[in-house]
């Protein structure tokens, strides 16, 4: 096993592998011919020695030696992809597509978010030991952009590099800010806080940026719609290299309903995944899987036609239902706390993952939409809560992939008055 580890580190050509602030490492693809000496090795053994390894190293950061193997050539990385199963039925994270694929059915996959206050940036690891704040494996990084109109929190890959012109641009999460005709109600809702008046009031669309909405960088399934916007205009225009990922696929709408009780009433958020069917978390359900990042092959981007066509090429890195009318997105919903009496206060049983009580706090489940509730709609999908001054933990599982979670979880930090 130690020649092995060995040679993957002296057959470094033609790849990178990037460990420490690149996710889950990432193997560049292989473009040329397999010249490896490795690469003559019989198959019946190669898969045998890969599969060994697969096995062995089955956590961070032991687990880089499994995507070592996939950079050696060609014919290791097939072997490597197709022997690595996907986080739904293993549990791991181990090539950066993970990030973008539904986590496991059988258990909560635990996470931190670590917040820099003065870069406004927020950084995804996936915890390697049960110490809540012990230092993990990164994945992913959220940084705020303000414009006039709305504000974007760029996804990336790279936590040095959070850009949507980067290579390493995953998504992002956009809300609109509220324009001058909503400054009457800002201020009757700020006199009704500091006077301590309910008030009845009808409130515009998106009231205080209290909607937000996220957006995947590819399709997440065969068939999504992809939104225009400034960057997908510089594609057609070709001011833009091919390979930057510049679609808008909306795969998620989270809302926090308005709440004028201030810090006296937990808020309500609501989560429509759009990208997700309904009958994805019931028995046999199937969630849209994503098997590699479609800017890796430059052929995938040469104009925005080609994303939004149902070829062969699109169908290559797209795995799982397109959802439909009739089935219809799945719907989260956070659970409802219960009051304590003798402490006061609002409640929810975090299992020890979190332990200082803040409104940011929440759990989401799936909300039974047409239907009665079933023990599908039990599952703590989603949970997310403070432990620090600038940590908090994100639990996330199957059928949300850890951007979906890590998007729905900054959107709790772009903390609003109407919904505090």
């Amino acid at each position: 096993m130690s020649t092995i580890r060995c040679m993957t580190i002296r057959s470094r050509s033609h790849r990178v592998v990037q460990d420490g602030s690149l996710p889950a490492l990432e193997v560049e693809e292989w473009h040329g011919g397999d010249t490896s000496c490795w690469a003559n090795m019989p198959q019946e053994l190669l898969r045998e020695v890969l599969l060994r390894i697969e096995a062995s190293e089955s956590s961070w950061p032991p687990r880089k030696s499994v995507v070592a193997c996939a950079g050696v050539c060609r014919t290791w990385r097939h072997i490597t992809k197709d022997l690595v199963k996907v986080p739904e039925l293993s549990g791991r994270l181990t090539f950066p597509i993970s990030v973008k694929q539904p986590g496991p059915r059988d258990f909560l996959l635990q996470c931190f978010i670590k917040r820099c206050r003065s870069t406004q940036t927020y950084y995804l690891y996936l915890s390697l030991t049960n110490a809540l704040a012990e230092d993990g494996k990164f994945l992913l990084a959220a940084r705020k952009c303000r414009r006039p109109t709305f504000t974007d929190y760029i996804i990336s890959l790279d936590a040095d590099n959070v850009s949507k012109g980067s290579s390493s641009y995953v998504g992002k999460l956009r809300y609109h800010t509220h324009s001058t005709q909503n400054r009457p109600f800002v201020f009757v809702l700020l006199f009704a806080k500091i006077f301590n008046i309910f008030v009845l009031f009808s409130a515009r669309s998106n009231f205080l940026g209290t909607k937000f909405t996220v957006f995947d960088g590819q399709p997440p399934h065969t068939g999504a719609k992809m939104m225009k916007s400034r960057s997908t205009k510089l594609v057609n225009l070709k001011q833009v290299s091919p390979r930057v990922p510049a679609g808008n696929y909306p795969v998620a709408h989270i809302s926090y309903e308005l709440n004028v009780l201030g810090s006296r009433g937990p808020r309500r958020m609501q989560c429509i995944m759009d990208a997700i069917p309904s009958t994805s978390i019931e028995p046999g359900g199937v969630a849209p899987t994503q098997t590699e990042f479609s800017h890796h092959n430059v052929d995938l981007f040469p104009s925005p036609p080609l994303l939004r066509s149902k070829s062969n090429r699109t169908e290559n890195f797209l795995s799982g239902p397109l959802p439909s009318q009739k089935d219809g997105a799945l719907v989260l919903k956070n659970k409802a706390p219960r009051w304590h009496e003798q402490l006061h206060c609002w409640c929810l049983n975090f299992h020890g993952r979190v332990t200082i009580a803040s409104v940011k706090n929440f759990q989401l489940v799936a909300s039974p939409e047409n239907g009665p509730a079933g023990p599908e709609h039990q599952k703590i999908i989603l949970q997310f809560g403070k432990v620090g001054k600038d940590l908090f933990t994100m639990d996330y599982r199957y059928p949300i992939s850890a951007f979906q979670a890590f998007a729905i979880c900054v959107s709790s930090f772009d903390t609003k008055i109407a919904c505090e």
